[in-house]
């Protein structure tokens, strides 16, 4: 019998999506010693998925001593209710009704298990070990194929009434626009991966339409397969068109950074995934228009990064729900 590693007091994030789940056992200092990924397939419904991350657990108790394990973290999409722990129909979860998660694994492992999702489980992440650490007041946004916030307040994670505070991408910034949270003109169509390519694709057809050479995408039927990453390129590149799209996008991230400064007067805002990413092109942009739109010294004490934990920070949101 292999004598088991001596890793006293590990915890264990499990990060739940639409295509792929995660299980990592870290230690106090955010040190990952172990990662599991396996794919959804979200066909099986959720028992069968539950019962992957029980039995990839099991096999992780084969090295790790089960009795050192302190705590377990989920981070999943919601809608859900962190304080009942249970997850109510994720868009990206067909099937997932009412799952009661928490006790579900609580039963199996009988240890502590608390839920966040996934925009709360990465403000904790970045908070606690990220270009968040050491504020007391942070607001994380996740700007990648939908825009949602976690939010810090006084030194504590703030999840609202019923788990719904930080949905910032529904706020209308516009009567018309792209389409994002089921709202034309949301803060999420200007400012998320699916919201740029819709814009992209109205601004170029508007354009092939009435004569104009766009390089960016030469024919009409190609419009169709336009991406933001293929825009953040083009525009990178000097693509007039691309850095138009860019511009408008950017005017609205600047707009609705502005509204949240003025109402939650944070020391930092962390922006992942297309900031962090594209930083050097959208910075000058927002800069400008917090300038103009933001309280100067609210905007004074407030930073604006790219999140630290870059592409990695999947592997440690849900493991920082279980640290907190």
């Amino acid at each position: 019998m292999t004598a088991k590693l001596d890793t006293k007091g590990y915890y264990l994030g499990f990060d739940i999506g639409g295509t792929k789940c995660s299980i990592v056992l870290g230690d106090k200092d955010f040190k990952i010693l172990e990662k599991i990924v396996f794919a959804t397939r979200t066909e099986r419904g959720y028992r069968e998925i539950l019962n992957d991350f029980i039995e990839h657990t099991y096999h992780l108790f084969e090295k790790y001593d089960r009795s050192n394990l302190v705590k377990i973290g989920i981070s999943c999409g919601g809608p859900l209710d962190s304080e009942k722990g249970v997850i109510y129909s994720p868009p990206n979860l067909p099937g997932w009704d009412s799952v009661p998660i928490v006790e579900i694994f609580k039963n199996e492992f009988n240890v502590d298990v608390e839920v966040q999702n996934d925009a709360n489980a990465c403000a904790l992440a970045e908070w606690m070990m990220g270009a968040g650490v050491g504020t007391k007041n942070m607001i994380f946004l996740t700007f990648g194929t939908g825009m949602g916030a976690g939010l810090i307040l006084n030194g504590q994670l703030y999840a609202g009434t019923n788990d719904l505070a930080g949905e910032v991408g529904h706020i209308r910034m516009a009567d018309d626009g792209p389409i994002g949270f089921g709202k034309a003109g949301s803060f999420e169509g200007f400012c998320s991966g699916g919201g740029i390519a819709q814009l992209a694709k109205s601004l170029i057809s508007e354009k092939l339409l009435a004569g104009e050479t766009v390089d960016l995408c030469p024919k009409q039927e190609s419009i169709k397969d336009i991406t933001a990453k293929e825009v953040f390129s083009a525009a990178i590149s000097g693509d007039p068109i691309a850095k138009e799209i860019v511009g408008i996008s950017a005017e609205y991230l600047g707009k609705g950074l502005a509204v949240l400064i003025d109402i939650l007067n944070p020391e930092c805002i962390v922006i992942g995934s297309i900031y962090t990413r594209n930083e050097g092109l959208l910075k000058p942009y927002i800069e400008r228009i917090l300038s103009r739109e933001a309280i100067p010294a609210a905007n004074k004490v407030c930073k604006i990064v790219p999140a630290a934990l870059g592409e990695t920070i999947g592997d440690y949101a849900a493991l920082s729900v279980a640290m907190y």
